[in-house]
């Protein structure tokens, strides 16, 4: 499945029948609360999983919406499909569960980064995690275009927060941004500093 930058693969509430592992391209996770709120709560990219909520019977319907932030690919992988290969493929199981533990580790972090730390380390970490920082292979410096309301929604801050610890993080030598946003592992002090 090709999709375009902006296309909503699924939309919150929407039926959970499938799962989809994305082969190129960017993808947002957001929410909207019953107050009309909505707040970012996962970037994934190239050999990432989404959707896959629709292997628990508990979870009929869609609990965030995915929306494409640039173009790219997505492998569509039917529920019923998605459960056979898992019982009959053992190594297909064993890649599939450790990718859901660290994903639940990461959701843990998220959790934990709200709770204690300043809106400064929560940016600071986010771009580290959007640069692939600490993943196999050498870390992407440059990320993909990216709005400050995207990163104030995966934060929970304001977007003028934002631009204040961007121009900050710039004036200090961590980043640099002119079109392209460039990380460099400096960073990495904003987030281990206390």
């Amino acid at each position: 499945m090709v999709f375009r930058k902006g296309q909503t693969v699924f939309s919150q509430g929407d039926t959970a029948d499938n799962v989809f592992y994305i082969q190129k391209g960017r993808i947002k996770l957001t929410v909207i609360s019953k107050r009309g709120k909505e707040a970012t709560i996962a970037l994934l990219g190239s050999g990432d999983f989404l959707g896959e909520e629709c292997i628990a019977a508990m979870q009929p319907v869609r609990m965030a919406t995915a929306t494409a932030l640039m173009p790219g690919t997505l492998l569509k992988i039917e529920r019923k499909e998605m459960m056979r290969v898992l019982h009959e493929e053992n190594t297909f199981s064993d890649v599939f569960v450790t990718y859901l533990l660290a994903r639940n580790m990461r959701v843990q972090e998220d959790l934990i980064d709200q709770l204690f730390n300043s809106s400064e380390k929560r940016l600071a970490r986010a771009l580290l995690l959007l640069a692939r920082f600490g993943k196999e292979g050498a870390p992407e410096t440059v990320i993909p275009k990216i709005s400050q309301e995207t990163l104030a929604e995966m934060i929970g801050t304001t977007r003028s927060r934002v631009s204040f610890f961007m121009n900050r993080f710039r004036e200090m030598g961590f980043i640099e941004y002119n079109g392209t946003l460039s990380v460099h592992s400096s960073l990495l002090n904003v987030v281990l500093h206390d």
